[in-house]
């Protein structure tokens, strides 16, 4: 299989993201761009892009804070749409003449809203899990207090720390026990940092920390009708985070051209689970 390159790419906020890329650019017109998800990054999607790779140009970037891009630094906050516009400079500097924007969980929601907002950049959408989350209410001081204590307080706690790579491993399956251990083995080598003591997460611990905007499904409708690409929604069977079907439904009405398909034997990360079915139904869906 094709190992990926790395790449470090400047942004204009001044943050540094870096980004994994299969293929050779120069040889195809189309770049399936790949968007992780929450605490998630760019090698998620190692064993579908390789997978792709000789028929696409396929670019996959950490988002900030994850993986190895920058985390905010000093004084700064991760606020959803800031990893919508972090998409605008990456697209510009890597993605090919026709763009196929792929999304997983969190990292479907923000190619949802980018391909929103850039409607005519975008051939084809494929959102893995990435309709978003179930609506909840609540009060909306009560949560921004919660979030600006969990603020100050993720500044000056100690980073979770594991004793080896057996324990993050052990970590990972524990949470998804569809993960394959050569695929949980491959996440903990790209996804943690030598601290003091063992091992830790790559991304941002300020991540943890409940921001103080609810989930709006207006919101995201508003970006969904906007879009203009086919788009295809797969869903992993046996997923805990996915909405219910009835949900899903009601939210695909607000595309303009969008199908469904359910991957048997696939939890919420559809990618790591069943990545060649995945790569198939992608190859299929963009041609």
């Amino acid at each position: 299989m094709t190992a990926p390159r790395s790449r470090r790419i400047a942004l204009p906020t001044n943050l540094t993201a870096h980004a994994l890329e299969w293929g050779d650019a120069a040889a195809h017109d189309t770049t399936l761009f790949l968007i992780h998800g929450f605490l998630d990054l760019a090698w998620t999607w190692d064993e579908v892009a390789t997978r792709l790779a000789d028929r696409y140009h396929v670019i996959a970037p950490d988002l900030r804070g994850h993986g190895d891009t920058d985390w905010i630094g000093a004084g700064g906050y991760y606020h959803f749409f800031d990893y919508v516009a972090d998409i605008d400079p990456l697209v510009a500097r890597v993605a090919r003449r026709r763009l196929i924007v792929v999304g997983h969980s969190m990292g479907g929601s923000v190619a949802s809203y980018w391909c929103g907002t850039r409607p005519e950049r975008v051939a084809k959408l494929v959102l893995c899990e990435g309709l978003g989350p179930p609506e909840v209410s609540a009060p909306v001081p009560e949560r921004t207090a919660r979030w600006i204590d969990a603020w100050a307080a993720a500044r000056i706690k100690s980073p979770r720390v594991m004793a080896s790579a057996d324990e993050a491993i052990a970590r990972l399956r524990a949470n998804d026990p569809l993960l394959g251990l050569d695929s949980a083995r491959d996440l903990v080598a790209h996804g943690t940092f030598a601290v003091d003591g063992g091992l830790s997460w790559k991304h941002d611990p300020l991540h943890l920390t409940a921001g103080p905007y609810l989930y709006r499904k207006d919101v995201a409708a508003q970006f969904w009708s906007r879009i203009t690409a086919p788009t295809l929604i797969v869903d992993g069977a046996e997923s805990r985070l996915r909405i219910p079907d009835a949900e899903a439904t009601e939210r695909m009405r607000f595309f303009r051209d969008a199908r469904r398909v359910v991957v048997a034997n696939a939890g919420h990360a559809v990618q790591r689970h069943q990545p060649a079915e995945l790569a198939r139904l992608i190859a299929d869906f963009v041609g």
